[in-house]
Formats: structure tokens, C-alpha cells, sequence
């Protein structure tokens, strides 16, 4: 086996081999520590949070511990720390193997999430220097998203503006679930300042625990936590059309980030059956709202919860009624990335390009230029 195709197959466990120069659209950079944060700090925030003892909690913002395996492929498991922490580890484990064209850091961090809006809104800003001085600068295959306060629009507006020009930021990052429906006007000024730039949002798992992750309530397992999820997800999509943010944002562009992808077609057939007889009530809603989904939102391939045989495979993708929706990602390190098979058995040969490059050239007009 050539050299760089056994270090690829290496990488995806001794499967199928994605070729150098793919667009991996979600890995994640997790903060090793608050303590890593001062030096990104302001000097107010700074002298704040260690008068505090804030720099003693991580504020690790995941719903099951750390340890857990859903945290982190075994063979990704670092020997101490946070899996994700180390841009050494990061490098042997999928940069230099898979030697993607670009990869998209999203940091998921109980800043985004907590009750203090400025301090909140001042940690958002240290993660995202950190992000540029630890990470973005010491490898030019990585980029970034923009880490705001979630339930602050106003100040996630500011933190969109003060990062927009540094190009290697090539995303706005929301949580799926928070204190409001993401279509709700009150979050309009990210809408309104991500597409004054050019950048995405992406709504990526997660909650920040407003409200249980279930419409039943809050369950006892992380089993039940975690297929929420789903839920989730279609709650923020149908929010969105439903509000007008399409229309009101006509240059925004979505993409759902670990989301799986099984769950919208049924979803869609849903809310299309229900428009019919209720859009008096939504008229800026012009159109099918699957039409507007297909157009606007894309959705990363990993988890790929698809079926396991090329049938049911081939049969799903039709569903989605178009071959741009779907978004190469590894999901590193977490345990989705399914290495000794990272493409699904039976995806479509000609539906590859697209899915390793050019729906995310697409997507995200920083990587294109």
C-alpha cells in the first residue's frame, strides 16, 4: 500500500480510506482548562474570575462524565486530561493521517451556557483568542467557529463583529437546545450579523439545560438524554422556518452538527403535511418548507444513524431529494467516527466529491476563498 493511503487507512482503522484533502466539518477543541484561559482573558475578568475560584471548575458543559466512552474513541483517549485538549494528539490522531484540506474546530463549553451574561460573553471571548493564538495559529489546516453566549443575543452579535475579520473563523456556533426556540426574533441580531458576514450558523448537540432535553421531561439515563437529541434538533428546525428566519435572512445559510441525519425526512413529511393547512397563520412561509430545508440547511454525516444495508441507504438519501445536504465530518474524538468504515456501506461512488469537499466549498465562502 502507498505510503499516505496506509497512514489514512490507519486512521480510519484499516477500512475504507478517505482521500487527502477532504473537509472534515466538525472536530472538537476542547478547553483543557479555565486556568488556560487567563492569559485570553480581559484584566477585569481576569482578577474576577480568580478572586472567585472560578479557575478550579472546567465548566465541562457535556451531560455525561468525563470519562465516559460516548467522550472519546478508545484509541483517542489521551493518557491525562480532556480528550480533545491536545493539538499534539489532535495532529497524530487525524490531521496528519487523514491530511484534510481544512477542519472546523467547535468548542462546546459551559461558557456558552451560564447564567451570567457578561461573564458568559467575556469567557466566549477568551475561548475564541485562545482558539486563534493556541490552535488556529499553530496549524493551517484548522478553522474555527465563533463561540457566543447563547442567551445573550446582543452580545453574541459583538463577539460575531469583533471576530468576523479574522477569515480563519468560518462559523457562528449555537447550541440546539437553549432558553428559547432559535427562531424566536429575540435571537435575530446573530441571525442578523452572521449573514452580514458571510458565516454560517451551526447548531451543533447540546443544551444548555434551560429545560429538560425531552418533551416528557428530564430522563434518569444518558441513553435516554442522548436520542433526544433528535428531538432537539427538529424543535430548532421547525422553529426556524416557522419564525421566518429564511426569509428574513435570505443569504443565511444552517448546518446541524452531530445531529444524525435519519430523523428529517420523517420530520420534513411532518411539518410539509401541516403547512398545507395552517400557513395562513405563517404567509411569510411561501413555499414547502422542505424546499427551503433542502436549499439552506446542511446536516454533517456524522453520526451517519443510517440503515446497514446499501438498500435502505439508497433509498434514504432519495428522501433527502438532494445530494448537497449532507457534510463530511469526523467528529473527533468523539466516538461517532466510525474508522474502520467511515464512508456508510453502498454510499453512492459519484456522491463523493460532494460530500468530502464540495458541499462544505459550498457551505462556508471562507474555505472557498
Amino acid at each position: 500500500m502507498h505510503a499516505k493511503a496506509a497512514a489514512q487507512a490507519a486512521a480510519t482503522g484499516g477500512g475504507a480510506v478517505i482521500p487527502a484533502g477532504a473537509i472534515d466539518c466538525d472536530i472538537h477543541a476542547a478547553v483543557p482548562s479555565i486556568r488556560a484561559l487567563l492569559p485570553h482573558l480581559e484584566p477585569y475578568w481576569r482578577e474576577h474570575i480568580l478572586r472567585r475560584g472560578l479557575e478550579r471548575d472546567n465548566l465541562e458543559a457535556s451531560a455525561f462524565p468525563v470519562a465516559a466512552p460516548i467522550n472519546a474513541r478508545p484509541d483517542w483517549q489521551p493518557a491525562s486530561g480532556l480528550p480533545g485538549s491536545s493539538l499534539a494528539e489532535m495532529r497524530a490522531h487525524i490531521l496528519d493521517p487523514l491530511q484534510p484540506r481544512a477542519a472546523i474546530c467547535n468548542v462546546i463549553h459551559g461558557a456558552q451556557m451560564m447564567m451570567s451574561e457578561d461573564l458568559s460573553a467575556a469567557l466566549c471571548r477568551a475561548i475564541n483568542n485562545w482558539l486563534a493564538a493556541e490552535w488556529l495559529d499553530r496549524d493551517p489546516r484548522l478553522r474555527a467557529s465563533i463561540v457566543v453566549p447563547v442567551h445573550s443575543p446582543d452580545l453574541a452579535a459583538e463577539e460575531i463583529e469583533r471576530m468576523a475579520p479574522d477569515r480563519r473563523f468560518v462559523q457562528v456556533l449555537l447550541l440546539a437546545m437553549t432558553e428559547l426556540p432559535l427562531g424566536r426574533r429575540q435571537n435575530w441580531p446573530i441571525y442578523r450579523a452572521a449573514e452580514k458576514h458571510g458565516l454560517p450558523v451551526g447548531i451543533h448537540a447540546g443544551s444548555s439545560f434551560r429545560h429538560p432535553p425531552s418533551a416528557g421531561g428530564w430522563g434518569s439515563f444518558y441513553l435516554e438524554d442522548y436520542v433526544s437529541y433528535a428531538q432537539g434538533f427538529a424543535g430548532a428546525l421547525n422553529s426556524l422556518l416557522a419564525e421566518g428566519v429564511f426569509q428574513k435572512f435570505p443569504a443565511l445559510r444552517v448546518v446541524l452538527i452531530e445531529s444524525g441525519v435519519s430523523w428529517l425526512p420523517a420530520s420534513l413529511w411532518r411539518i410539509n403535511k401541516t403547512w398545507r393547512g395552517m400557513r395562513a397563520e405563517v404567509p411569510w412561509l411561501d413555499r414547502m418548507p422542505s424546499d427551503i430545508v433542502r436549499e439552506r440547511v446542511r446536516l454533517t454525516a456524522q453520526p451517519f444513524d443510517a440503515p446497514p444495508d446499501a438498500g435502505a441507504l439508497e433509498t434514504l438519501l432519495a428522501q433527502f431529494g438532494s445530494d448537497e445536504m449532507l457534510l463530511f465530518a469526523t467528529d473527533y474524538p468523539h466516538w461517532h467516527y466510525d474508522g474502520a468504515d467511515p464512508l456508510p456501506a453502498g454510499f453512492p461512488p459519484g456522491l463523493l466529491r460532494k460530500l468530502l469537499v464540495d458541499n462544505a466549498l459550498a457551505t462556508y465562502p471562507r474555505l472557498a476563498a
